[in-house]
């Protein structure tokens, strides 16, 4: 191939020169001491106006409002963007836990009447785990349920047990006939 033949190159510096932007401005941690190499600080570069000061060729002193043109905003004033840190509290188990009444819960269950039984000990289970994540007020809530429900439970029980014992004796007694 030929090189005085071969395709042109386009000049890419004069489209591109069209595009370049001035830089902005440089950034400052500290907006009230003047940058390196500077005496005082430039205004308009996101620096607040001093007393007397002048902004977009105007002197303005302190408390006087800045005329603004339709659409335009108030000259922003530099600040410190301070973020808390993310704390996280978090609860031990308590020191002096609320009862459970897990083994109740277990033996009404098993013993008296199946159902509050179970009911019982999934509240046994809820206070046991909020004593667990120290959070007292759901243990005695919890601990408080589970209790009435095993009382509830061995009422039920109890009275089913008399009654069953009764309803023997009356069929025994009515089946030798007395």
């Amino acid at each position: 191939m030929d090189s005085n033949k071969s395709a042109a190159v386009p000049d890419w510096d004069n489209e591109k020169s069209s595009m370049i932007q001035n830089p902005p401005p440089p950034y400052y941690d500290n907006p009230g001491v003047a940058p390196p190499g500077q005496a005082c600080p430039q205004q308009g570069y996101g620096y607040p106006p001093q007393q007397g000061a002048v902004y977009n060729q105007q002197v303005y002193t302190p408390g006087q409002q800045y005329p603004l043109q339709p659409g335009q905003q108030y000259p922003s004033q530099p600040g410190a963007i301070v973020m808390q840190p993310t704390v996280y509290v978090t609860q031990g188990p308590l020191t002096d836990p609320v009862n459970d009444y897990m083994g109740y819960s277990i033996f009404t269950m098993l013993c008296c009447c199946l159902p509050l039984g179970i009911a019982a000990l999934i509240y046994s289970i809820s206070a046991r785990e909020a004593n667990h994540a120290g959070n007292r007020i759901s243990a005695e809530r919890n601990s408080r349920t589970a209790k009435t429900l095993n009382n509830v439970g061995l009422g039920i029980g109890l009275a089913s047990l008399v009654l069953s014992i009764i309803y023997i004796v009356v069929v025994v007694i009515m089946a030798s006939g007395h």
